[in-house]
């Protein structure tokens, strides 16, 4: 009986032992399965995202068709910019999607099939594009309307609905399975509990305690969870205010600028204008020093706007083959005049220098600019170091500075001994109207207008500095790979060719119209004049002996541009110079002034506009 007993007392703890032992099996089980959902929700999520990637690469390949189906029906080169932002962007779309495909053969298959319609694809819109390029555009729309295009697409589509249904069948197969184990893991978990229920109360009522907890846990995460998306969305509304601000700011700070330098321009005038006037009326004629001075405000004017257009990147540029060393070696004396005899110049030429494909006169403004503000930095007493090198951007460089394409440049590099910049300065160096210098020594867009014609020119600038330790600012052109001699220095003799030509001025401005003709006058050519581009036809027909054609670009009805190209048509060898305060299209395109387009910026000087029109007239 004792040994019975005693026997009862030693098996008494295991059914105990047993419950809780199938109760860590039920837990260790439901742990398994909440992982097991972890997992598939995961793999869920890295499906979408290979799908999304997917997508994106079909995307290119469609952005690549658009744009090159837009080039051959309009001819216009713009359309050609989502074709090459596409193929550019394929191969790195290709690496990810390779980088996230799993080991398998089916999918690995079906990406190599991807590959090759893409790859076909490519190779028709370049066939294609060339042969427009070549002017052979009925071959072009003959290899479009052959299908190989649209075949490639409807391949590189299949193998995607291919993959889509692969990945969609892992995920079922997965779903599948963790639903099987639920369903055993139900079965068991009753079965268990129904054991456990032998062990009493207390058993149970800790069970309850335990399943009400996880709930309890549950409902905690998703409020976390709720709680964690209203903050990220209550952040990310701050963050949108805040750049809102910053723009706001910016163009706050462009506008003020603008209407303080102008203000001033125009309060100088005005006064000397209002001071002549007053003069005039009282019989005095000493006025020349209130012209100079009206003439010298509006000049500078000119020269914001100039400045404005350079950071808008929106000047019209005149791209020629450059020689980066002649031109520096050009630029020796201007230099030297303008940074006074306190500063030393040394200029270190690499030999071999590739050329360049860049407007002469902008690049000899932008190394002006950078050479006045060593001068003023060093406070008229240091040493300017001017340095040209072949250079390579390469891909590393490229990924941590935005816009900067990986390549051959030519490096021009301008180097000062003076203060130096702050790391905040250095951020804030091409900020138009943003300048450190006093008041009456800059209007902070010098460096701005550096940036911007740069950046027009497809190339990158980089600030180098700390303070006590000197500046060296880095221009980077690309190299021009194409065929053509650089061009030489323009001469500056003064032509001594008798003016005998009579030219037709078009322009709708009447005040403007007035000034140029009395100024064309004045120069000794004989004027016509004329208010829209009708008119202007009317008037050529009826004036044979009309040499050059002036003409305003933005006028209503008939712009410049296709008035001169009817007056061309009319009267072949008919010189035309275009003008214009700002235009977006008709000459200028990208940037760049047409091909053998002759153009004069408004405002411009007497002597500007005598030279423009001899150079043009002078013109076999």
């Amino acid at each position: 009986m004792i040994a019975r007993l005693r026997r009862a007392i030693r098996l008494q703890p295991l059914p105990i032992i047993a419950g809780f032992a199938t109760l860590a099996l039920i837990v260790g089980a439901r742990a398994v399965l909440v992982e097991s959902q972890r997992a598939n929700r995961a793999a869920a999520r890295d499906t979408i995202e290979y799908q999304e990637q997917l997508s994106g690469l079909l995307s290119l390949a469609q952005d690549a068709e658009s744009g090159e189906r837009g080039y051959l029906l309009t001819g216009e080169k713009s359309y050609l910019e989502p074709y090459r932002r596409a193929v550019e962007a394929i191969p790195g779309q290709l690496a990810r999607i390779d980088s996230a495909t799993a080991p398998d053969d089916q999918i690995a298959q079906q990406i190599g099939h991807i590959k090759a319609a893409l790859s076909k694809q490519q190779a028709e819109l370049a066939e294609t594009i060339a042969l427009y390029d070549r002017g052979d555009a009925a071959k072009a729309l003959q290899l479009v309307r052959s299908g190989q295009g649209k075949s490639a697409m409807d391949d590189i589509r299949a193998s995607m609905d291919t993959i889509r249904r692969i990945g969609a069948a892992a995920v079922a197969a997965r779903d599948e399975h963790t639903d099987q184990v639920e369903a055993w893991l139900r079965i068991g978990s009753l079965a268990a509990l129904l054991g456990i229920f032998l062990l009493g109360v207390y058993t149970i009522r800790q069970s309850r305690r335990r399943f009400r907890e996880v709930v309890v846990a549950q409902e905690e995460l998703m409020r976390k969870n709720i709680e964690l998306g209203n903050e990220i969305q209550t952040r990310e509304k701050a963050e949108s205010q805040i750049r809102q601000m910053q723009k706001m700011e910016a163009v706050g700070q462009l506008t003020g600028g603008i209407a303080h330098d102008f203000n001033n321009m125009l309060a100088v005038i005005l006064s000397a204008m209002n001071l002549a006037q007053r003069k005039l009326k009282r019989g005095e004629h000493d006025i020349e020093k209130l012209v100079e001075a009206a003439t010298d405000a509006a000049s500078r004017a000119a020269n914001l706007t100039s400045r404005l257009l350079a950071f808008s990147r929106l000047q019209p540029l005149a791209p020629q083959v450059v020689d980066t060393n002649r031109l520096l070696t050009g630029m020796s004396d201007l230099l030297r005049r303008a940074l006074g005899e306190g500063i030393s110049i040394e200029t270190v030429l690499a030999g071999g220098l590739w050329k360049i494909h860049a407007d002469p006169n902008q690049l000899e403004n932008a190394i002006l600019n950078l050479a006045v503000n060593a001068r003023d930095a060093m406070e008229n007493d240091g040493k300017l170091t001017i340095e040209t090198v072949n250079s390579h951007l390469d891909e590393a460089y490229a990924s941590t500075h935005a816009d900067v394409a990986p390549g051959q440049y030519v490096m021009i590099a301008v180097t000062d001994t003076g203060a130096g910049m702050s790391p905040e300065i250095i951020t804030r160096a091409f900020e138009p109207f943003f300048t450190t210098k006093p008041v009456s020594k800059g209007t902070g867009l010098g460096l701005s207008q550096v940036f911007g014609f740069v950046k027009q020119s497809g190339g990158h600038v980089k600030i180098y500095s700390e303070p006590g330790e000197g500046t060296t600012i880095k221009i980077y052109l690309p190299r021009f790979f194409g065929p053509g001699e650089p061009a030489a220095p323009a001469g500056r003799e003064k032509s001594a060719v008798k003016i005998t030509e009579t030219i037709l001025v078009v322009e709708d401005d009447a005040r403007v119209r007035a000034s140029t003709t009395d100024v064309m006058r004045e120069l000794g050519y004989t004027v016509i004049h004329a208010a829209s581009g009708q008119e202007a036809l009317q008037k050529l027909a009826a004036t044979p002996g009309i040499a050059l054609l002036f003409t305003d670009i933005v006028m209503p009805v008939m712009n410049g541009r296709k008035l001169a190209e009817e007056a061309l048509a009319r009267k072949p060898g008919l010189k035309v110079v275009f003008t214009t305060g700002f235009t977006r299209n008709a000459v200028v395109h990208n940037g760049v002034l047409d091909h053998d387009v002759h153009f004069l910026a408004k405002p411009f000087t007497i002597e500007q506009l005598a030279a423009k029109l001899r150079e043009v007239l002078d013109t076999k």
